[in-house]
């Protein structure tokens, strides 16, 4: 009998194996590795130019008969020497209040690259993604901060998920599932029309079961807020915390990232199950982002190394000018691709806002902090905390 179950465990094993390697590739977790496979998954884009990313149906505006139709021909003038075909509606136009659908498909399938380059204020233009049926966004963030541009100031990002190319390219490659359908946003609070090229490349393709849904989740202090600031709170069910971006404007003179992360999960109520030892630790920095502080002579030799790598970062130091901009703020990221923080029944994650006054004590500080948060997770997100007003934002 043994050996029978042994035998019918092997043919199992020999079976599964098999099926593994001869099940059809579905085109998502794209790598060098696998580039080579061929697959049955379809490529579809949404732009101006095709809002319905349909099949043959790009390029389509007309700028003859299609001028002067708001976001059907915005370049219609441009055009009229080239005709149908050429670049006739290259990007849309937000009036001041307005929300525009600027993408919309059926699944299943995942979006595999988001690309845009907004104008106007970044803080002032909010993106959404809806998942499914749902009514409530599971992204929900001003456009700056949801590409690592918290401060609506331009700087470099070269990270695997997200990418900032010059003047002001906002990428994006973060694997986004959908069953059913996605439906993506822009809605612009400022009092100026804005204006929005952008392009989002889709594969239509199987969803396995253990795919979750990506969420992102903006956070803003005020300065009634203690010194341990809330990055995320009211996750239920299992998922796993890929990232954060966040932005630090600083109340005080002197360090400022002695804060130490904690991740409190299934459960966990007094004491997290896990916690850094520094804000700049967390961030794979050390030392204050200093390389030269060990050599230096006096305090003008002293400065911070902005840098950006696959999975964490400081991109953004803004010294401040003299004049108008006269704050100094910062800008971080951290992914956790290669060691997310996965999460059974519930996650919480804050941060201690903590530095250096006399006599070698730590401060509690007040800074004024904003924050994306990044997770993948099953099922239905709970309620997230009301987005900041457009004059609440607006202080930066």
């Amino acid at each position: 009998m043994k050996k029978l179950l042994f035998i019918l465990t092997a043919v199992l094993l020999v079976f599964n194996c098999y099926a593994q390697q001869n099940e059809k590739f579905n085109g998502l977790d794209m790598n060098l590795g696998n580039l080579s496979k061929l697959s049955d998954a379809q490529s579809r884009s949404i732009s101006p130019e095709n809002f319905t990313g349909e099949k043959g149906k790009g390029g389509m505006a007309d700028p003859e008969k299609d001028k002067g139709k708001r976001n059907v021909a915005n370049a219609a003038g441009a055009a009229r020497e080239l005709g149908q075909g050429w670049k006739v509606n290259p990007y849309i136009l937000i009036k001041p209040g307005e929300t525009i659908t600027i993408a919309e498909m059926e699944g299943p399938g995942a979006v595999q690259h988001i690309w845009m380059t907004p104008t106007g204020n970044w803080r002032l233009s909010i993106l959404r993604i809806y998942w499914d049926d749902e009514t409530t966004p599971s992204v929900e963030a001003p456009v700056g901060a949801f590409f690592g541009m918290g401060w609506n100031a331009y700087a470099p990002i070269n990270s695997l998920p997200v990418t900032v190319n010059p003047g002001s390219a906002f990428n994006c490659y973060w694997k986004m599932p959908f069953r059913k359908k996605c439906r993506i946003t822009m809605e612009n609070i400022d009092d100026r029309e804005m204006s929005l090229y952008y392009q989002v490349d889709y594969t239509l393709t199987k969803v396995p079961d253990n795919e979750g849904y990506f969420h992102a989740q903006f956070r803003k202090s005020t300065p009634k807020d203690n010194s341990v600031y809330t990055i995320l709170d009211g996750v239920k069910g299992k998922g796993q915390y890929v990232g954060v971006y966040m932005g630090l404007d600083i109340n005080n003179n002197g360090w400022w990232g002695e804060g130490e992360i904690k991740f409190y999960m299934d459960g966990d109520s007094k004491f997290a199950t896990i916690v850094g030892t520094g804000t700049e630790d967390y961030f794979c920095g050390s030392y204050d982002f200093d390389t030269r502080h060990k050599l230096a002579t006096s305090t003008d030799d002293v400065n911070y190394t902005e840098f950006s790598t696959a999975y964490t970062g400081l991109p953004q130091v803004i010294r401040g000018d003299g004049h108008y901009q006269i704050r100094q703020r910062f800008g971080l990221y951290r992914w956790h691709i290669q060691d997310p923080i996965r999460f059974e029944k519930d996650l919480k994650v804050t941060i201690q806002d903590l530095g250096w006054k006399s006599g070698g004590r730590y401060l509690a500080q007040h800074s004024d902090i904003i924050s994306v948060a990044f997770w993948y997770q099953a099922g239905l997100h709970g309620e997230y905390p009301k987005l900041p007003s457009k004059d609440e934002l607006e202080i930066n």
